[in-house]
């Protein structure tokens, strides 16, 4: 009779386990992935940018790469964020001599994934500028499964 309890109390945990909602999951990781931004005059190449999101609890800490004609490396655009349930929202800027723009994203994840949509900002002397972008952020496999130890 004992042994048929702690089978069925077992089986329920695992049943409850297999039907938590997606937020339940921990997203605790390194994501990483492009976004690509509409095409401004002082901007490099076709907009796609490398994207790095960091996850901890319900916190977001991101950096965005940003490459102007004339500048020999990218610079930083960075920023904060919050995780609420399976969506993420992040807010951030960058500055760069008179230029300097305030971007927000946003998106859903799906499993391992998320994509972002957003928007920046942009402050060019006496003009402002706002460009449109997208993008994805994914963690990669490593993270997602565990390895077996040696």
């Amino acid at each position: 009779m004992r042994t048929r309890l702690k089978i069925s109390a077992l089986a329920a945990v695992i049943i409850a386990m297999t039907n938590m909602p997606s937020s339940a999951q921990v997203r605790d990781a390194v994501y990483r992935g492009t976004m690509v931004c509409e095409k401004l005059p002082f901007t490099v190449g076709n907009g796609r940018e490398a994207i790095e999101v960091t996850v901890s609890a319900s916190s977001v800490r991101y950096k965005h790469a940003v490459r102007l004609h004339g500048t020999a490396a990218p610079t930083a655009e960075q920023g904060n964020g919050a995780l609420n349930g399976d969506t993420i929202s992040l807010q951030g800027s960058w500055t760069g001599g008179n230029r300097r723009y305030d971007a927000k994203y946003s998106g859903t994840f799906v499993r391992r994934h998320a994509h972002l949509t957003g928007t920046q900002t942009w402050k060019d002397g006496g003009k402002t500028i706002t460009r449109a972008c997208s993008g994805s952020i994914k963690r990669p496999f490593r993270v997602f499964l565990p390895r077996e130890k040696k």
